[in-house]
């Protein structure tokens, strides 16, 4: 564990002392090789138990592939901030870096922890550098109502969860996920230990986000900077999820029958963003949306408890990290040429950009769950598992992945296709920079098709 940690956190020495040219390469260059060592928590995933264990954090089938996105991230998000940062004074890139370490840094921690309050502490720590960043490095005036928006949505959900932690603590006696699982069942019968259950999931549920209280998101994508984005949509919606995934164990009895509204709630959100999505002008926000019934069926896999449910929910939320980062990526190539996100001003770009235009088809084809991608074995494994639960829920499922379809191709033939609008005169060529960084995304995308086991979870 350490020995990715400790390194990480040298990265800020790193980017505070050593001299301004050398500041872009050098901070790249060493999270290049943070990101390559942790792909060793990758070892060992045949047996269900934790490995690197220490007294406080450690590594399971569970926790490994989400903590090797979060490295994988970090170099990705530095080649995607050095355009739009290079022009601000030295001091603001340092800023910036920093905090983009730190939340690397929050976000190992949290994925290891082996006490639940502890990955508590981590979850919340990451709000404040996400916060500074969208405040701060935002594009439009609506950044700090954006801001305001997700610390006040992830705060009132958050507290919650700690009262029903404490409260866990004082029955159980424990809080470390080691002991957790051995603990005796609990006779869950009154009111308040169903009001506790709801504690329990409410913060992950606002996280994830659970259409209804996914308001925060699209304010908060559409605001942030490019690497805010990115971290947003590859990582920090997954603590939610690894997070419901940890937490149910523990709330046996009483999920089978409290699941349904959420479970319901979710589906919906497939059917309703992708609808909105359909009628987005924003390219920003139509990606954000999209986020939103990605993660709808993620939490229903994860709610009906079963080993097929959690293993494509793992898929998926691998799957749709590194798909959604690098289409925002792709919206951040467009917005620093056109500086526009409005998709009928920016359009027609394949006759300027032929090879970016290959990386938009790729990635519209990987977020629609194209065979053989992980996308789709996530996507199936959730809906069949959730059709052998219910078999309704075929209905919300399958016209949500046709509207997916829809959308992205929606999506790929407004911006690429047809002539080029005539207010659009210079165009700045594409960089070696951004091809490399859309081809890091998808490289892991590709790779994992040939062995899928590895973000599998506890179902390998």
């Amino acid at each position: 564990m350490l020995k990715v940690l400790i390194p990480t956190l040298m990265l800020v020495p790193t980017i505070w002392m050593v001299p301004g040219k050398w500041l872009w390469p050098s901070v790249l260059t060493q999270s290049l090789l943070i990101s390559t060592v942790s792909i060793c928590w990758f070892k060992n995933l045949s047996e269900t138990g934790w490995i690197f264990l220490n007294p406080y954090m450690g590594v399971d089938s569970l926790a490994s592939p989400l903590l090797i996105l979060t490295c994988w991230l970090l170099p990705l998000m530095i080649l995607a901030s050095q355009n739009h940062m290079v022009v601000e004074p030295i001091n603001r890139q340092r800023v910036y870096m920093t905090l983009l370490v730190s939340l690397q840094a929050f976000l190992i921690l949290a994925f290891s922890a082996t006490e639940v309050i502890m990955f508590y502490v981590m979850f919340e720590a990451t709000l404040i550098p996400t916060l500074f960043l969208i405040t701060r490095w935002g594009n439009q005036a609506e950044r700090l109502n954006a801001g305001t928006y997700f610390l006040f949505y992830t705060l009132a959900g958050s507290l919650p969860l700690l009262v029903a932690l404490l409260i866990l603590q004082n029955s159980t006696g424990t809080l470390s996920l080691l002991t957790l699982q051995f603990a005796s069942p609990f006779q869950l019968v009154t009111f308040a230990d169903k009001l506790w259950w709801a504690g329990c999931l409410l913060a992950f549920l606002v996280k994830m986000p659970l259409y209804g209280v996914h308001l925060w998101l699209p304010k908060a994508h559409v605001e942030a900077p490019i690497a805010g984005s990115m971290i947003l949509a590859a990582i920090l919606l997954k603590l939610g999820g690894y997070g419901m995934m940890r937490i149910l164990p523990v709330l046996e009895p009483l999920t089978s029958d409290l699941s349904y509204p959420f479970i319901v709630f979710a589906l919906w959100g497939v059917v309703m963003t992708g609808l909105i999505c359909l009628r987005q002008t924003d390219l920003k926000s139509l990606i954000a949306y999209s986020s939103v019934g990605h993660m709808g069926l993620v939490i229903g896999g994860i709610l009906i408890q079963t080993p097929w449910g959690f293993t494509g929910a793992l898929i998926l939320m691998i799957a749709h990290g590194l798909t959604s980062s690098a289409l925002f990526c792709l919206a951040n190539t467009n917005y620093e040429r056109t500086h526009s996100r409005t998709m009928i001003l920016a359009r027609g770009l394949q006759v300027a950009f032929p090879l970016m235009a290959t990386w938009w088809f790729f990635t519209s084809l990987a977020n629609l769950a194209l065979p053989p991608l992980p996308n789709l074995m996530g996507e199936l494994m959730i809906i069949s598992s959730l059709f052998n639960w219910s078999w309704w829920s075929l209905i919300f499922t399958g016209v949500g992945t046709l509207i997916t379809a829809g959308y992205s191709l929606y999506m790929f033939i407004t911006t690429q296709r047809g002539p080029l609008p005539a207010h659009i005169i210079a165009l700045e060529p594409s960089h070696s920079r951004e091809h490399l960084l859309l081809f890091l995304h998808l490289l892991p995308l590709v790779l994992l098709i040939l062995k899928p086991e590895l973000i599998c979870g506890w179902a390998a």
